[in-house]
């Protein structure tokens, strides 16, 4: 605490400087959650695209076996 600055001017700054802390955290959450939808969204869309694929190998597969 400076000499001309009292507790509670002291008390203030801090709870200010804390107060934009949690306000930067608090967006950079909201960012994170977005992310994770989009994240969600592409394993959603990869987990179809890898059971197409899986399909048309087993596809393959099965006309392998075949006897012609």
């Amino acid at each position: 605490m400076s000499a001309g600055s009292s507790e509670g001017e002291v008390l203030a700054q801090e709870l200010e400087s804390v107060g934009s802390k949690l306000l930067a955290l608090e967006a950079r959450i909201t960012e994170v959650e977005a992310i994770i939808k989009r994240l969600e969204a592409a394993a959603e869309t990869t987990a179809r695209a890898l059971d197409e694929v899986a399909s048309h190998w087993d596809a393959v597969y099965r006309a392998m076996r075949r006897p012609e």
